[in-house]
């Protein structure tokens, strides 16, 4: 009985319990011929489809693909490096590789039939990068740990005209849904400030991520924000404003 005791704490001590898989990947070069999970459509599912003989497996949300690496269904994530700074923090047993895999940027998607739309946003959002406004609120959650909001509108909303946004809320801090069911996140916070700028008042819908450049092109919502980066394809289907933020495609491994 002793020596069965002594090889469980054995197998405790040496890999965190004798079914933990163990990290294969450790730079980028070990990605080849392994399982990569990716949020499905996103840059990252792009990304991975390069990478000499990936197997990829999709997923509608980041988090269910962290899930599948932690539980060894996966060997690695390709994602945003915000949220995947997120997952690290909330699970202790995975970890992000320290060397990027690619840099890009992104912007808020708009009708192409809208080009007074697109200039407005664009004006609004130079305005906010130049008065601190947009860095106040990007630092307030990468930064600072905000959870609720980093801008509180500053003009009543009554009698103003709505304008539609459409995301996808699975990709924290940019975009998530606290218990109560209200949107919050980055890009929530830059859009209140926006439609401040145009005397807007903002409201959101929530979808699957490889729906909103769709919603956008089929007016169903005036503006598609949730983290996405500017590529020619989408361009083909809608028009971009200028970038608005900078992000890093990151590997995230178990520990």
């Amino acid at each position: 009985m002793k020596k069965v005791i002594m090889l469980l704490m054995v197998c405790v001590l040496i890999l965190g319990g004798c079914g933990k898989k163990k990290n294969t990947v450790h730079s980028l070069d070990d990605l080849k011929n392994k399982s990569i999970g990716v949020q499905m459509k996103t840059t990252g599912d792009i990304y991975v489809s390069d990478i000499e003989g990936a197997q990829i497996k999709r997923f509608n949300k980041g988090l269910d693909a962290v899930k599948a690496l932690r539980k060894g269904v996966v060997d690695a994530v390709m994602i945003d490096d915000a949220p995947a700074k997120v997952f690290a923090e909330r699970f202790d047993d995975v970890e992000i590789l320290s060397e990027p895999y690619a840099e890009e940027e992104y912007g808020i998607a708009v009708n192409k039939d809208e080009r007074e739309l697109l200039g407005q946003i664009d004006q609004a959002l130079q305005e906010l990068k130049d008065d601190g406004t947009l860095g106040k609120i990007v630092k307030a959650w990468l930064q600072d740990g905000e959870t609720q909001t980093a801008y509180e509108t500053g003009k009543k909303k009554s009698g103003r005209k709505e304008l539609v946004m459409v995301t996808n809320a699975e990709f924290p801090p940019y975009e998530s849904k606290l218990d109560s069911g209200d949107i919050v996140g980055i890009d929530v916070d830059i859009m209140k400030a926006v439609c401040d700028k145009l005397g807007r008042r903002l409201e959101i819908t929530d979808t699957a991520f490889d729906s909103v450049v769709a919603n956008v092109e089929r007016k169903m919502a005036d503006v598609g924000v949730a983290a996405m980066t500017i590529t020619d394809e989408r361009k083909k289907s809608v028009d971009f404003t200028e970038p608005y933020m900078k992000a890093t495609q990151v590997v995230v491994v178990r520990k």
